[in-house]
């Protein structure tokens, strides 16, 4: 199934799209899609199918985000506690991963004309060789597309996030690339997984939990928290366009969610620069290998 449907929309679905997007739109929405497997259980089928339910309703969402004009969209598709459970279904996970991340390399020259630009945000050291050299062939291959942009948590957690932009900032003042004095919020900000995204909007949680499960703790400081009752796989664009109703109902302009920092010093800029430089170059090694 493609990364994103064509299925066209309804009248009546069009209508309140439009609707919609008369107020103000929200820039970022991340996701976190839980249920599937509570999803599995309900419709008495294998977990791993209730997780390509949860995949098939991603690739729907996609599409909905892309006719609402939402630029940035990212979803928590595979936490590093996922590790912890099951070998069957551990091993479910990382075989659908792979076909998906094989099916979005056929699907370039589609991500292409729709510019969506795909980045996979997580411990990527963490993941099967295969899978990670597809996933790094996937994000060069996206690299400049710029119409909508898809981050895909995958071993992903928030905690693992910051001790990893943490790590990047001290060896930057071991090598005197930058100083102490240069430690501040946006640098920590600037050297997290979605350095280049802006924070989320919306945050939006399936399935009744009322938790964030170590998913953009960083970033979703000021960000709307929706939470539906609703599985996954059971998302409708109805929820969809109620998260959005609710956050034009704070009245809120969508710059106050993006903190108002300093710009940076050249030496900052050129460590930042650096890091991004290696951040490519170890994707490109993981894409040959």
């Amino acid at each position: 199934m493609a990364w994103i449907l064509d299925t066209p929309l309804t009248c009546i679905q069009r209508f309140c799209v439009n609707v919609i997007k008369s107020g103000q739109v929200p820039r970022h929405i991340a996701f976190i899609m839980d249920g599937n497997r509570r999803y599995a259980t309900k419709n008495h089928i294998k977990k791993v199918a209730g997780h390509k339910s949860g995949f098939d309703k991603l690739a729907e969402t996609l599409k909905w985000c892309f006719e609402l004009g939402i630029e940035e969209v990212t979803v928590y598709a595979f936490s590093i506690e996922n590790f912890k459970r099951s070998q069957e279904e551990v091993e479910g996970l990382m075989e659908l991963a792979k076909e998906k991340f094989r099916n979005l390399l056929e699907e370039g020259d589609k991500l292409k004309e729709e510019g969506v630009c795909v980045r996979v945000i997580g411990n990527l050291s963490l993941i099967p060789e295969d899978i990670r050299r597809d996933i790094a062939k996937a994000m060069i291959m996206t690299r400049n597309n710029k119409k909508l942009f898809l981050n895909v948590g995958f071993a992903y957690t928030s905690k693992d996030e910051i001790c990893s932009s943490i790590k990047t900032i001290i060896n930057g003042v071991k090598n005197d690339e930058i100083s102490i004095d240069d430690i501040d919020e946006k640098l920590i900000s600037d050297c997290l997984y979605t350095n280049h995204s802006k924070e989320p909007d919306i945050l939006i949680r399936t399935s009744g939990e009322v938790r964030f499960s170590d998913f953009l703790l960083w970033q979703s400081w000021n960000s709307l928290i929706y939470f539906t009752d609703i599985l996954w796989p059971e998302f409708s664009i109805w929820h969809l366009l109620g998260a959005v109703f609710q956050y034009q109902r704070q009245s809120r302009d969508s710059e106050c969610l993006n903190k108002d920092y300093n710009e940076c010093n050249e030496k900052v800029k050129n460590f930042l620069d650096n890091v991004d430089e290696k951040r490519w170059a170890q994707l490109e090694l993981y894409a040959k290998n």
